[in-house]
């Protein structure tokens, strides 16, 4: 039914300005770029080699831009959505409307490159905001799968995880293991680090959900997406290109994964925690 994440959805208050900060953060332009002036919003798109991040913001009048200008206003610039690809998009919502997520009305939706003119067109549709813990959750059929760039060795080539919080263990494995389907690959609680994890993986990532452990928790309170882990084929060469503009980035060291080599970037990325990882 899920065939991967499409894309991850950051909210941010200006479009060209967001373009400008992950230009950076990847090593790269967007892929795509469009505005919708009925709705009120911009959108730009960094595709990866499985997942794509969305940058979206108001622009102009329309419902959907004063709502997101309204979300800015009281929690600035943050993660809102995943949006999960599926190759047949009417099983997809027989199947999660048996299965309780409350599915919305299949909706047909298309957009236009703001600079080439090229059209891409979907169909898709929303689970409850509530069944799924506060994260808005979107299914997602694309009439054309767009094009993958390849990324030099020190530019972002896939999203290795996102990291989603929950104040309740539970509701997440039933969530995205049995409702969602995703494949519950670990659940692990590691002492030292105070945390209970929790890996989801589907289309080559890890939905990594994380429980705090020694905090007091409200199990009814919403889940959140918390940060990214962006991973390049070069992660000494990525350093060095963000380095070399003035980023505030940490020192390369070893990752909490057997085998493994990270760094934090630290500021500009709009107010995500955002690491980068070899592969």
């Amino acid at each position: 039914m899920i065939t991967g994440l499409d894309h991850v959805v950051l909210i941010c208050p200006e479009i060209d300005a967001g373009i400008e900060t992950y230009t950076a953060v990847f090593g790269r332009g967007p892929d795509w770029v469009s505005q919708d002036g009925e709705a009120g919003t911009a959108t730009a798109q960094f595709r990866t080699g499985n997942c794509a991040l969305e940058l979206m913001a108001p622009s102009g009048g329309g419902p959907v831009g004063e709502r997101l200008a309204e979300l800015l206003e009281v929690g600035g610039p943050r993660l809102t959505s995943l949006v999960f690809a599926t190759d047949d998009i009417d099983e997809a919502h027989r199947i999660l409307t048996r299965r309780g997520l409350m599915p919305g009305e299949i909706g047909a939706g298309n957009a236009r490159h703001r600079e080439t003119g090229a059209v891409r067109s979907w169909k898709r549709f929303r689970c409850s905001d509530a069944v799924c813990a506060g994260v808005k959750t979107f299914m997602l059929a694309q009439d054309a799968p767009p094009s993958v760039p390849d990324a030099p060795p020190d530019q972002v080539s896939r999203l290795d995880h996102a990291v989603i919080t929950t104040p309740n263990p539970e509701r997440a494995v039933a969530l995205y293991g049995a409702r969602l389907g995703l494949r519950f690959a670990l659940d692990r609680t590691a002492e030292q680090w105070g945390t209970r994890f929790l890996f989801f993986r589907t289309g080559g990532l890890t939905l990594e959900v994380i429980h705090r452990l020694g905090e007091a928790h409200d199990p009814g309170a919403p889940d959140t997406i918390w940060g990214l882990t962006w991973a390049v084929e070069d992660l000494d060469a990525a350093h060095a290109r963000l380095s070399a503009r003035g980023a505030d980035i940490s020192q390369v060291r070893i990752g909490r994964k057997p085998g493994t080599r990270v760094f934090t970037l630290r500021r500009d990325t709009l107010g995500v925690p955002t690491l980068f990882i070899g592969v």
